[in-house]
């Protein structure tokens, strides 16, 4: 198998997170940051804000790149995670595509709902970097 490129946004709306619960494999049922598998010939930031629209319907403007992860999920499953900071613009998020709950959480309160650590890490890192402008 190859590794598959999948793009994530952490949407930051003042001092709030935007998750998604996931509605599917891996990480079913875990609270995360919208994403998904890129599609052929896309770019990464379109990519971006299309998952991020199908997923909650809220629209961002990209604020940079946080970071590039190695999502390895113990079933040969090999994603190459690119995650971007973002601001939102506009929409109240509802569930859409493959999340079953979108909304915007108070940031300790968001990062405390997520259960993998290195998605803790982005979003702190992405907080770190952008949030606070």
């Amino acid at each position: 198998m190859k590794p598959v490129p999948t793009v994530g946004v952490i949407c930051f709306r003042g001092e709030e997170v935007l998750l998604i619960q996931r509605g599917k494999p891996p990480r079913m049922g875990d609270w995360s940051i919208p994403g998904g598998r890129l599609e052929w010939n896309e770019g990464v930031k379109a990519g971006a804000l299309r998952e991020l629209m199908e997923e909650t319907g809220v629209r961002a403007e990209l604020l940079g790149l946080v970071d590039v992860i190695d999502g390895f999920f113990g079933d040969e499953r090999h994603y190459v995670l690119i995650d971007y900071a973002a601001r939102w613009i506009e929409g109240e998020p509802v569930a859409g595509d493959d999340a079953v709950d979108a909304c915007f959480w108070p940031l300790e309160e968001g990062i405390a709902r997520v259960e993998w650590a290195t998605t803790k890490k982005v979003i702190r890192d992405a907080w770190e970097k952008y949030g606070k402008t």
